[in-house]
């Protein structure tokens, strides 16, 4: 490993390259030397210690693609990371040593949608591990001080890459505006559900039903806060009065159906990777009972409220972890939720 001339007298020189699972087309992943960015002063250079493995992941690497976007040129994957800060920029108010999980979306912070809040729908931003910006599975990045949050004890950056899901989770529930009493219903029990599941508990929800067509999967949810689960690949949907619809599974069936399970005046929360365009969403019953139909993307503001949650053990984020793989095995972990569906959320880990 190449390294960087130290920036002031007495710092310890800076590694120049590093080691990362970079995609040159689908299947074609290979642990390679990538530059590192040069510190700046609002910089931070991060050692890594877990890394987490996400659908798009898996897309990218199955297909070359993820949704509408598309492998152009070598990248490197992963958007869930946390690690330990090894050096800072001038301007970096973080100290060596803190351990960090890293929050991946890149926004402006300029134009009037981040000045706003709403900095997770910049329409010039960018995402770690989107290509063709590089991610976060690499045993150092180069990463803005902004983008961290510094993690306690009792969330260690081995497994502080599961924040970011759980991040997902907490934005999902605030878009459905979730309240006590609320009944609730969360179609899919991939990792996302599992903590939407969890989360929605917190916010004292009376009754989390969760669907799937996984009883392993399931069996984790009724684990995890909900009151009832239902394999779809066998019963029938039949409920009424629902007041909120959680979608995470990213199936249009699963949003049409659980649709018609809400009562007037609910909200339905689309937060599984949308198609393009879907056909058979019942607008007309939407429209009858004023039923909410909104959308989640990533989230703006929820690092904070997801380690508060996990910290003080109101979400389990140990129990969604069900393996880890080294760098050199990232080719298997991106695969490991297909070759084995009892899988939920697996960790690279250095």
């Amino acid at each position: 490993m190449t390294t960087q001339t130290a920036r002031r007298p007495g710092r310890p020189a800076l590694p120049r390259t590093t080691e990362a699972a970079v995609l040159h087309g689908a299947t074609d992943l290979r642990i390679e030397q990538k530059p590192l960015k040069t510190l700046g002063p609002d910089d931070v250079l991060v050692e890594m210690r877990s890394g987490g493995i996400c659908g798009s992941d898996m897309h990218y690497f199955a297909d070359g693609r993820n949704g509408t976007n598309e492998l152009r040129q070598p990248t490197v994957l992963g958007h869930e990371g946390a690690g330990v800060v090894i050096a800072a920029g001038e301007a970096a108010n973080i100290a060596v040593g803190t351990a960090v999980a890293i929050e991946p979306a890149l926004p402006c912070r300029e134009c009037p949608t981040c000045l706003s809040g709403r900095y997770n729908v910049c329409a010039t931003g960018t995402c770690f591990g989107s290509p063709p910006t590089d991610g976060l599975f690499a045993r150092q990045v180069v990463v803005p001080a902004a983008a961290l949050h510094a993690l306690p004890d009792s969330v260690p950056a081995e497994i502080g890459a599961a924040i970011e899901p759980l991040a997902v989770a907490v934005w999902a529930v605030e878009r459905a505006q979730v309240q006590a009493g609320h009944r609730v219903l969360i179609t899919g029990a991939g990792p996302i559900g599992l903590l939407v599941a969890q989360v929605a508990a917190v916010r004292g929800a009376a009754e989390i039903i969760v669907t799937d067509v996984n009883d392993d999967r399931l069996a984790v949810a009724a684990k995890f806060g909900a009151t009832r689960t239902i394999n779809t690949a066998n019963e029938g949907l039949d409920l009424k009065g629902m007041d909120r619809l959680i979608e995470c599974s990213g199936n249009p069936r699963a949003l049409s159906d659980g649709i018609y399970t809400l009562g007037p005046a609910a909200r339905a929360t689309v937060v599984g990777q949308a198609r393009p365009t879907v056909d058979g969403i019942p607008l007309g019953y939407l429209q009858r009972y004023e039923i909410d139909l909104v959308t989640a993307f990533r989230y703006a503001h929820a690092f904070p409220t997801a380690i508060e949650l996990a910290s003080a053990g109101k979400v389990d984020l140990r129990s969604i972890i069900t393996s880890t793989y080294p760098l050199a095995d990232a080719a298997a972990a991106l695969t490991a939720p297909v070759t084995d569906p009892t899988n939920l959320k697996v960790l690279i880990t250095y």
